[in-house]
């Protein structure tokens, strides 16, 4: 087999991506009785910057060239830091994991009716615009069911429209940018600065006390090596074989994977309305990210 050769397993790389990042939402949810939300974020990205950092030590690989280096500080900023912590301060402020990754999932959406001004792709069209409309009428009829919002949910509503507009983004940066970077450079880079980024805001703001409870030590153990390591693994090999376009045409299954397993682990139920909401958006993502 030749060493360009497609992988066979990346057929189903998309899908597993997913279902793996689909399940951050609850992992978020099962860390923060336990701690606050910047210092989740402070204790994951120190993780992960303590195993990447020996990596990166034995492997020695290719050091990024200026530009490269300054586009990884800029998504470590935009995506590792401002998305991340707009997802935790979401969360902590009432929003469950199923409204908050139907808010998230919408960022294909955005993209594709952005990204004709922004790097030049073809326009959607009303395909794109019909599936916008049905994404944002799925969201209200979940925002509106008894599941949408607790009483501090406005605030995490805030939070979830600054988490999509950073991821937005973050994709129509990297995107335009089209740098590659070696896969443990690259994460070492943006989570280096998303923790120098949080670590003053956690300080400011919380005690960076942690109740080292079971459930924290799951979530968190979830956060570093599924969504921060192997999650990320897949998207960049997908990138390397130019898959990443068939992981956008499943990311509408991220709100009902997220919603199933918030109710498997957290017994969080959603009700019927919600339920209906959840599939209107997500044939509304799924008409604009499937290509005929």
């Amino acid at each position: 087999m030749s060493a360009n050769a497609r992988p066979a397993w990346l057929t189903a790389a998309p899908f597993l991506f997913v279902s793996l990042w689909s399940g951050g939402f609850t992992a978020i949810l099962l860390c923060l009785p336990h701690a606050g939300p910047m210092t989740i974020q402070v204790v994951r990205y120190a993780i992960v910057a303590a195993l990447l950092g020996p990596a990166w030590l034995i492997r020695r690989p290719a050091r990024p060239s200026r530009a490269t280096f300054w586009h990884l500080v800029r998504m470590g900023l935009l995506v590792q830091f401002a998305y991340f912590a707009a997802m935790n301060m979401a969360m902590s402020h009432g929003m469950g994991a199923n409204t908050i990754a139907l808010i998230v999932g919408l960022q294909p959406v955005l993209v594709a009716l952005l990204a004709p001004r922004v790097v030049g792709d073809p326009p959607v069209g009303p395909k794109g615009w019909l599936g916008l409309g049905l994404g944002l009428l799925g969201a209200v009829l979940v925002l509106t069911s008894r599941a949408g919002l607790s009483a501090s949910g406005w605030t995490g509503l805030f939070f979830a429209l600054i988490a999509l507009g950073t991821m937005t983004g973050g994709a129509l940066m990297e995107r335009k940018a089209r740098r590659s970077a070696d896969l443990i450079t690259a994460n070492l880079v943006m989570c280096s600065v998303a923790l120098a980024a949080t670590l003053p805001l956690a300080l400011a703001t919380e005690t960076l006390s942690v109740d080292w409870a079971p459930g924290f030590f799951v979530g968190m153990a979830y956060l570093v090596f599924v969504n921060s390591l192997i999650s990320l693994s897949l998207l960049f090999a997908m990138l390397r074989h130019g898959e990443a376009a068939r992981a956008s045409s499943v990311f509408f299954l991220v709100p009902p994977l997220a919603g199933l397993i918030a109710w498997a682990v957290l017994g969080d139920a959603m009700p019927m309305q919600a339920i209906a909401g959840t599939a209107v958006a997500a044939l509304g993502v799924a008409l604009v990210v499937w290509k005929r």
